[in-house]
């Protein structure tokens, strides 16, 4: 069985990447190897093996090597590197395909600390970064210089989950000669064709649902055939590497991420229907329900049947901060950390207007990001609810106190 066959339906890919076939007589899951050197029987073999992968633990090991294979034939990609965070496969992508006096278009919607990077070590390099409506599609065009080379999209966006046209973009942006990397850690491996719709790196917090246990950090970064070697060489220059214990939890989780995409998937789409109802919610954010902002452009280019759970809600504008912040304090079921993906539920305020540079004005009002989890969702809901009354017991309070 070849795992990389796309006739083979997804879970049925995920289950069998990265492992021998039928025939192999031994465990299940590929080997947990710890090492660092590699020892080698004479000087003929080891001249053999110099500056290949098999040379030196920190190149590979027989773990990383079944988790990159996976990744692969998960989304389809020709090469796979892993390093320790999502944010290091972001600035490793970013630093293979940038130089100084280059131009990079940065979605407007991007992750902070990679806006963070863009205007700090990347301008000190000599980059330039535009910053761009996550909105904009096939009009990137006017934004487009000679000496871009590297269009970045994330889609959905962070914490306001814009969906993005991907082809509209990656048409304009090829046809200048730039490449297009994604962030595509919210859609997953699995949950688009994200080479078919025309990006060329695309890049995942594999701590996120990859790893599914919120109990590893890592990152993945899966090219196309044209861009790998490139991507490889500065990878390899920057030292970048993962441990075997943190491929062996990555590779656990990818089994079993089709299942859990599934139970996240329909557990979000009762609370985002829920939170819809609720008098104080102006806005819920998450495009794969009917009727969300961006639900066109989702059905089209996203797998419905592997949504995640990572979803918005906009407040209306006469809630307060401390109203929010009062039914964040009383759930029980959902927990105040950042980070998300894993199989628990997870709420946080958030402020996207401190940091865009487009739009800002549009996210005045209070807000929440939302993981839904693995959790029986009766519950979930039952646990907001207790969190909306607090809400609404806050501004009870506020309006005894004004009229006193």
């Amino acid at each position: 069985m070849n795992p990389h066959d796309t006739s083979l339906h997804t879970a049925t890919r995920l289950t069998h990447a990265g492992r021998k076939g039928k025939s192999h007589h031994g465990p299940v899951n590929p080997p947990l190897v710890r090492a660092s050197t590699m020892l080698f029987p004479d000087c003929a073999s080891l001249q053999d093996a110099y500056g290949t992968r098999s040379c030196y633990g920190r190149h590979a090991t027989e773990t990383t090597m079944a988790l990159e294979q996976a990744l692969c034939a998960a989304e389809g990609a020709a090469g796979c590197m892993l390093t320790s965070s999502g944010l290091s496969a972001i600035t490793t992508t970013l630093l293979a395909l940038l130089g100084p006096g280059d131009h990079l278009l940065m979605v407007d919607t991007a992750y902070d600390p990679t806006r963070q990077f863009c205007d700090g070590l990347l301008k000190q390099i000599g980059v330039s970064t535009t910053y761009y409506d996550p909105l904009i599609g096939a009009g990137i065009a006017s934004l487009m210089r000679p000496e871009t080379k590297v269009v970045f999209v994330e889609s959905p966006g962070s914490l306001t989950f814009e969906v993005q046209d991907i082809p509209a973009i990656a048409a304009v942006a090829h046809a200048a000669g730039a490449v297009v990397v994604s962030d595509s850690t919210w859609a997953t491996p699995i949950g688009w064709s994200s080479f078919d719709l025309g990006i060329d790196v695309s890049i995942h917090a594999a701590t996120k649902y990859i790893v599914g246990h919120s109990d590893a950090l890592m990152g993945a970064i899966l090219t196309n055939e044209a861009l790998h070697a490139r991507v490889r060489a500065t990878y390899k220059q920057l030292g970048m590497s993962v441990g075997g214990d943190d491929a062996a939890l990555a590779l656990r989780g990818l089994r079993t991420m089709a299942a859990r995409l599934a139970v996240h998937r329909e557990s979000a789409q009762i609370v985002a229907r829920w939170l819809s109802e609720q008098p104080e919610v102006a806005e819920v954010l998450y495009p794969p329900m009917p009727g969300a902002a961006g639900h066109e452009l989702w059905k089209r280019d996203f797998r419905s049947e592997y949504a995640c759970g990572l979803m918005g809600a906009v407040f209306r504008a006469d809630i307060t901060q401390q109203q929010v912040a009062a039914l964040i304090d009383r759930t029980q079921l959902f927990g105040i950390g950042f980070s998300w993906g894993g199989y628990e539920s997870l709420i946080l305020p958030t402020n996207p207007q401190s940091y865009r540079t487009i739009n800002a004005e549009k996210w005045a009002a209070p807000m929440l990001r939302l993981h839904v989890g693995l959790e029986a969702v009766e519950d979930l809901l039952s646990d907001l609810d207790s969190g909306f009354a607090a809400l609404r017991t806050q501004d009870e309070k506020n309006t005894l106190a004004c009229a006193a």
